[in-house]
């Protein structure tokens, strides 16, 4: 399969783990669940679900056993988003081409429907089909969502970027911030399958939680650039709002000439630390490119 079609279909299969486990959601809020599912499925590029199935198909994991890994860094990834467009975040009114969930509902029920996702995504490793001879890694997958989710990850990511706003900090801090904001749930993705995985090296996993963490900080470059020279219809957001805000960004920081170029670098050290794993890296370095040259 190539990418296009490998990404079609993950994209399908994530979509209908995460629509039979909100119907199967019982009735007593419909509100609050409406605004669940809008979260989950008014569209996305489904990369994070993406990452996980391309690694487990190079890992020979039962495809089986990566969907409760891949709805659930979905749902964490979906909730994120909703509080990330809050008016005491980012204040944002378009996500993917829609508005926002507090937009579309209401500020309370946005909170609600982030919340609640969150912890689905927690009841989904908890609960989903596995294999009899994996069971005993639910509470290592649990482990690592709550590392990659919470203060050690995506929300003390956010918050050095919230305490970043108006400020100059090192190239560093910024990468810091990053591989927290965004790198951490990314790297999630590969870490779960690691865990899944029969007689993988412990020199390959250095290699490919490595790409993992390159591919993550390469990401949010990209989406630093893109800010800068893309447009809201095309990226499905406003454009031009981390320059608004005056967020600490990597053009900002370096010029986008510069930026670019780092980029650039990034892409060369994902393919490499590719190229060193005794696998069949197709799909991963057909991701990391479409990682790096995205337009949206």
């Amino acid at each position: 399969m190539n990418l296009s079609s490998l990404q079609q279909a993950s994209s399908d299969r994530v979509n209908s783990t995460l629509i039979q486990t909100i119907k199967a959601l019982p009735g007593h809020s419909e509100r609050l669940k409406h605004a669940m599912e809008y979260a989950l499925l008014i569209g996305g590029k489904r990369m994070r679900p993406f990452l996980v199935y391309a690694t487990g198909k190079m890992l020979s994991v039962q495809e089986k056993d990566l969907d409760g890994p891949a709805a659930a860094i979905e749902a964490i990834h979906a909730y994120s988003l909703i509080h990330d467009d809050l008016p005491a975040m980012d204040n944002d009114d378009l996500r993917r081409g829609h508005p926002t969930c507090h937009i579309q509902f209401d500020e309370a029920t946005a909170i609600l429907a982030g919340d609640a996702l969150q912890s689905l995504a927690f009841e989904i490793l908890c609960d989903y089909p596995l294999s009899s001879e994996l069971t005993n890694k639910r509470i290592e997958l649990v482990k690592i969502v709550s590392q990659a989710a919470g203060y050690n990850g995506m929300c003390g990511g956010q918050a050095m970027d919230l305490e970043a706003t108006d400020q100059s900090i090192t190239q560093q801090r910024l990468e810091d911030l990053h591989s927290k904001k965004t790198g951490a749930l990314l790297s999630a993705c590969v870490e779960m399958v690691i865990a899944l995985a029969a007689d993988i090296t412990p020199t390959s996993q250095q290699y490919l939680m490595n790409f993992a963490k390159i591919i993550g900080l390469a990401f949010q470059v990209q989406d630093d650039i893109l800010d800068v020279i893309s447009d809201s219809a095309v990226l499905g957001k406003p454009q031009g709002s981390d320059q608004a805000q005056n967020k600490s960004t990597y053009p900002a920081m370096l010029g986008l000439e510069q930026a670019q170029t780092y980029l650039d670098d990034l892409h060369q050290q994902a393919l490499q630390a590719l190229h060193a794993l005794p696998y069949n890296t197709h799909m991963l370095v057909s991701f990391t490119n479409f990682v790096i040259h995205r337009a949206y």
